[in-house]
């Protein structure tokens, strides 16, 4: 019977209640101008619908009404970014209209109907509501007075589930917000790796000849070899500390969005930062690389990124050629250079794998290898 209970305990029934009652607000206010139209205040609903802002303010009140205190709801709170949202926002209010008006028929006529089955058991006379209008006073109804309550009780349940259901449905993210956040969940995974990698081999070197050499320094017993000793335990110990601080720097700047991260538009401070590391970079960039979607600006950066690392780390100083254009609803990306003496394999290299499975991601294609007596790196992202 506890357990049956429980749920009169816990917040959310009434939050979920109360927000069915929302859309209710308005119907009885239109009741009092005109009841002989109730049906204007759904129609009003579908150009409400469109307008992008009113999906951020019915994310909101779901979030705050239906899903109270979850960390992950389900719920977007983005304007509509297209029109499969705003038909998803439109479907969402006439539903929740609807179920508005089914919860306010159940809280009201439920209750009511307990009342008169409860007055006629006592020998009242039925007052006209419907199912008991025509019934005689008989005690025998008392017995019947607690159904209306025990349905109310289930519908208000049912109906605050469903409407949960239905909020999640048709206000959850938008397949270009799914995308944005598997992508910023797989940088903060990516480089969550690579900072351990970097802890491990920094922090961990140094603590290693930090023991060592106090080892060493107390088995020999020099003051000259300990001072030695401790000279090396304090220039490693200042370099892993120079090496942390890096670390957590980027660790901090990781935690940004991913619409924070660098895009094309920052292109050039790659060029000037692989020329100041002696590559000859020829560069060109052609079309409106400013106006690119914003997954697709991202991973076209770190595509270029890791084409000019692999050749600073495998060719060195050689003259590189650049190649950036937006034409025809396609990010077209290339970057060439004469080959170096060991030529990787078409298949070999992490590097190049993630080239590969960038392009990927994005429905586009990537090309890595010799071609004309270079070593090239190009890659067609489509915009859509």
């Amino acid at each position: 019977m506890v357990r049956f209970l429980r749920p009169l305990l816990r917040g959310t029934t009434y939050t979920r209640l109360l927000h069915l009652w929302v859309p209710m607000l308005i119907e009885s206010v239109w009741l009092f101008i005109d009841m002989s139209r109730p049906w204007v205040p759904a129609l009003v609903l579908v150009p409400i619908g469109l307008v992008p802002a009113v999906r951020t303010g019915e994310g909101v009140q779901a979030r705050l009404l239906l899903t109270p205190g979850e960390e992950e709801p389900g719920i977007s709170v983005t304007p509509s970014a297209g029109w499969r949202d705003r038909m998803r926002t439109v479907l969402w209010l006439e539903l929740r209209m609807a179920l508005g008006w089914v919860a306010s028929f159940a809280t009201v006529w439920l209750p009511a109907l307990t009342y008169e089955l409860a007055r006629c058991g006592w020998g009242g006379a039925p007052s006209g509501l419907p199912l008991v209008d025509r019934l005689p006073p008989n005690r025998a109804l008392a017995l019947l007075a607690p159904l209306p309550l025990l349905a109310l009780y289930g519908a208000v349940l049912a109906l605050g589930v469903l409407v949960t259901a239905c909020a999640r449905r048709l206000l959850g993210p938008s397949a270009a917000e799914r995308l944005a956040a598997l992508e910023e969940r797989t940088e903060q995974l990516l480089e969550r790796t690579r900072i351990a990698r970097e802890l491990h081999d920094s922090i961990g070197h140094a603590l290693t000849v930090a023991v060592v050499q106090a080892g060493a320094a107390r088995a020999a017993g020099d003051p000259a070899f300990t001072d030695r000793a401790l000279g090396a335990i304090e220039e490693t110990g200042r370099a892993a500390l120079a090496d942390l601080e890096r670390v957590l720097g980027v660790l901090r700047e990781s935690e940004r969005p991913a619409s924070a991260r660098p895009t094309l538009a920052d292109a050039g401070r790659l060029l000037e930062s692989a020329r100041a590391s002696g590559a000859k970079i020829d560069a060109e960039v052609t079309g409106p690389v400013a106006a690119l979607p914003g997954p697709v600006s991202r991973e076209g950066y770190r595509i270029l990124q890791e084409a000019l690392t692999n050749v600073l780390r495998h060719a060195g100083s050689v003259p590189v050629r650049v190649r950036v254009s937006v034409t025809d609803g396609t990010l077209a990306l290339e970057v060439r250079n004469p080959l170096p003496a060991a030529i990787p394999g078409p298949g070999r290299g992490s590097g190049l794998r993630g080239i590969r499975e960038r392009a990927a991601l994005l429905g586009g294609s990537a090309r890595t290898g010799p071609d004309e007596g270079d070593w090239q790196v190009r890659a067609e992202l489509p915009l859509g």
